[in-house]
């Protein structure tokens, strides 16, 4: 069966900044082609990703990561029960909690003398959760707990029907970023999610160094005759074009997501969260140190591609780094290089005939790219995958429609993300 596959290849350039740094301070770094190369991990990127969706998606449409898995599902038990005490609500929701994901949770210690009561429980790893599922753990915790009582609530809970319902809540209604990112609970190996998402460790496509600014700091209320700094420090940075990538089955996450709540369009969904993953990974930024460097930039070229069996990364264009312009820069010739590879690669392994692919640029640097798909800009890429995505989607979408909307589709082989290719 033909996959939905979408592959997103961006070209960055960042000034001086430290978007991703180690235990020591300094900006992550690996090594490739034998050289270092400035790198950004996968996860600060996807945590870039989740909270960009804050601004794309409504909130009912996306989860919550925390311990304080207790605290959140009483906040929506008094809600619907205000007669409930606090305490009364925190219990009902740990035992909820515990029956619906097996998770154990407790009450952690106090943080300071002057806390007068105790906080609530707390699972002991971070654990995922839609809105969608806490109101419906929500809604079954005031059915079961009636007025706040933690017995009638065990008892409840005793019964294999009530006790089967839910667990089956935690496993459906998941939010986009559930469906996005996966989920792992770890008590529980049943109700993990696997991710529909793949994003790779964004890599600059030269070699890199890192450098050190020495900074002070001027005490205000000093006087003229008190000379020297009231502290100094120095912080670690460097400046690259970064090469980044993410790969997105999209059939997996429509099944993540489940049927859709629009019967009219059942794909709705879907197209929704492909289209804000695709705009959040494409516009966001890791935050790290971003008020010292500003280094608010946007990628200078976006490639999208759609295809049908599996992924594809343009990575291996930059294993040997580029070198240094002969006006200065990295981008030109990281275009250049990248707009070689990838037809040489499609070609030789039968993708040449595969989808046009879109292409977002900016700038005269990245003209030779234009020859790896449609021109767009953002609004115009964002309309034509997520058409395309609802056509392939659609049953009863003709192959005259499908060819409109995709382009074509690749004849590679291999695996769908998360397969174990």
């Amino acid at each position: 069966m033909n996959r939905t596959i979408l592959d997103i290849h961006i070209l960055q350039t960042v000034p001086p900044s430290n978007l991703n740094r180690d235990d020591t301070g300094t900006p992550k770094s690996a090594t490739y082609g034998g050289v270092r190369r400035s790198r950004v991990s996968s996860q600060a990127w996807k945590r870039a990703t989740r909270t960009a969706f804050a601004g794309l998606l409504d909130s009912s449409e996306l989860g919550i990561r925390t311990k304080k898995v207790v605290e959140v599902l009483a906040e929506r038990v008094l809600q619907l029960d205000p007669s409930m005490t606090p305490a009364a609500a925190q219990s009902l929701a740990a035992e909820t909690i515990t029956t619906a994901t097996g998770s154990k949770v407790a009450v952690p210690g106090r943080k300071t003398k002057q806390d007068v009561e105790d906080p609530a429980a707390e699972s002991t790893y971070l654990m995922f959760l839609s809105g969608r599922q806490y109101d419906a753990l929500a809604a079954m915790t005031v059915e079961g707990g009636k007025g706040g009582d933690l017995k009638a609530l065990k008892d409840y809970f005793k019964d294999r029907e009530n006790k089967a319902r839910a667990k089956q809540l935690v496993l459906t209604e998941h939010s986009v970023d559930i469906a996005l990112f996966g989920r792992m609970v770890a008590d529980s190996t049943d109700l993990n999610v696997d991710a529909a998402a793949q994003v790779a460790h964004a890599l600059s496509v030269h070699a890199v160094e890192v450098e050190s600014d020495y900074y002070t700091a001027v005490d205000d209320k000093n006087t003229n005759a008190e000379t020297g700094a009231g502290m100094i420090g120095t912080i670690d940075f460097n400046s690259a074009t970064l090469y980044r990538y993410a790969a997105l089955d999209v059939n997996r996450l429509q099944e993540n997501l489940g049927a859709g709540h629009d019967d009219a369009r059942p794909v709705e969904p879907t197209r929704r969260a492909v289209t804000a993953f695709l705009e959040g990974f494409v516009t966001s930024l890791p935050t790290g140190k971003i008020n010292t460097f500003g280094n608010q930039t946007l990628p200078a070229a976006v490639i999208v591609k759609i295809r049908s069996r599996r992924p594809v990364s343009y990575v291996a264009a930059f294993e040997k780094p580029v070198g240094l312009g002969e006006e200065g820069g990295f981008l030109r010739e990281g275009c250049e290089r990248l707009a070689a590879f990838a037809p040489d690669l499609e070609k030789s392994f039968g993708l040449a005939d595969g989808p046009e692919g879109w292409v977002l640029r900016v700038g005269k640097e990245t003209e030779a790219l234009a020859i790896l798909g449609k021109p767009v800009g953002l609004p115009e890429l964002l309309d034509s995958v997520g058409e395309a995505v609802v056509a392939r989607l659609t049953p009863e979408a003709s192959d005259a429609e499908r060819a409109v909307s995709t382009s074509g589709t690749d004849g590679g082989s291999g695996l769908a993300p998360g397969s174990g290719a």
